[in-house]
């Protein structure tokens, strides 16, 4: 068992670990690197994120009974922990009875809905805090902390955190520190793959439109007096790519 006051102080490295945030441009890159950095104190049992995002496996999803609304729900899109009592189980699989999350169903569900964080500092006071009651004594969960990851009016998803030890006073005030970096750094990385695949096709548009005119040009037009020549041209400058960066949002 972990003493709460032998890693209090690793709490506050969490501040050291957000520029890393800022840095990462791919939004499947960001969320794995955020959930290994937090699994890396040997206190955190598992660290996970879910994102809300539209309702796809509700024909085969152990929750459907308890969704009061299909249309959305929370999928975990991340995952890592160190697993002790099956150490051969992968904590990192994201297909689990928890890969859905009806919105306002059980804890990390009414965390997305209502936008509140919710702690559990020490699980021995009151062990019916946790769902799964015998997992949590098998691999010696103590604390559990979950986090809205918001920007701005939004509710993106949500972090969750189960420790090892009692969570410490100022361990939730560190996380959602991070949980608010998260939703920025999410959204950049959004914007940016999203400015890169509408560059991209921007690019193919281009290439075909350049083509356009040399099979024109191939056919006999001549430049300068073809209406379809001058209009292919005017396209190609239009859809050019440009140097736009990413606006911060």
């Amino acid at each position: 068992m972990y003493l709460a006051a032998d890693y209090t102080p690793e709490f506050d490295s969490f501040k050291e670990r957000l520029l890393e945030l800022a840095q990462i441009r791919s939004v499947a890159e960001l969320l794995r690197h955020v959930v290994t950095r937090l699994a890396e104190p040997p206190y955190v049992a598992l660290a996970r994120i879910w994102l809300v995002d539209k309702g796809d496996l509700c024909s085969t999803c152990c929750m459907r009974a308890k969704c009061p609304d299909q249309t959305f729900c929370l999928h975990l899109v991340a995952s890592a922990g160190r697993p002790q009592a099956d150490v051969k189980a992968d904590w990192s699989r994201l297909d689990d009875e928890f890969q859905r999350i009806p919105l306002g169903v059980g804890k990390i569900g009414r965390v997305a809905a209502s936008g509140q964080a919710l702690v559990v500092k020490d699980v021995a006071r009151d062990p019916s805090l946790l769902s799964r009651r015998n997992w949590a004594t098998a691999e010696d969960i103590h604390g559990f902390d979950a986090q809205p990851i918001r920007h701005k009016d939004e509710i993106l998803g949500v972090l969750g955190l189960f420790t090892r030890i009692p969570i410490p006073e100022q361990g939730p005030a560190w996380l959602r520190i991070f949980a608010d970096h998260i939703a920025v750094a999410f959204v950049n990385a959004r914007a940016f793959e999203e400015n890169e695949r509408l560059r991209a096709r921007l690019e193919l548009e281009t290439t075909y439109l350049r083509e356009e005119v040399r099979e024109a040009k191939a056919l006999g037009d001549i430049i300068g007096e073809s209406a379809n020549i001058k209009q292919l041209q005017r396209q190609i400058e239009m859809v050019a790519p440009t140097d736009a960066t990413v606006p911060r949002q």
